[in-house]
């Protein structure tokens, strides 16, 4: 199992908007997302800088921000939510990995 962990940039006043679309996720995205081979994806708020971080477990060699090979219902969800975070021009999240420098079991 591979661990992942990137950042992301939410726009400023869009927290309760990003936390409500998270919160009614489609199921095919989520189905999709598993089936992808990804499980124990969590995303954090940091307040202070309007930084997203997310982490998720990986049992394949891609992660949910891949961008080379991407589905129609990720496309769809990165359209929608485009106008709250910053994106590249495919409307993909900015995101940027992080490196793993500790981990404890």
């Amino acid at each position: 199992m591979k661990r992942f962990a990137f950042k992301m940039y939410l726009k400023s006043g869009c927290e309760k908007e990003y936390a409500k679309r998270h919160a009614a996720i489609w199921p095919e995205l989520k189905r999709m997302i598993k089936n992808a081979g990804i499980s124990n994806y969590s995303i954090f708020w940091d307040k202070d800088t309007n930084m997203l971080f997310a982490y998720q477990e990986c049992d394949k060699d891609t992660n949910s921000q891949d961008t080379s090979n991407v589905d129609p219902i990720t496309q769809k969800w990165w359209d929608m939510m485009s106008d709250i975070m910053d994106v590249n021009p495919d409307n993909s999240p900015i995101s940027i990995p992080l490196d793993e420098l500790f981990h404890m079991d």
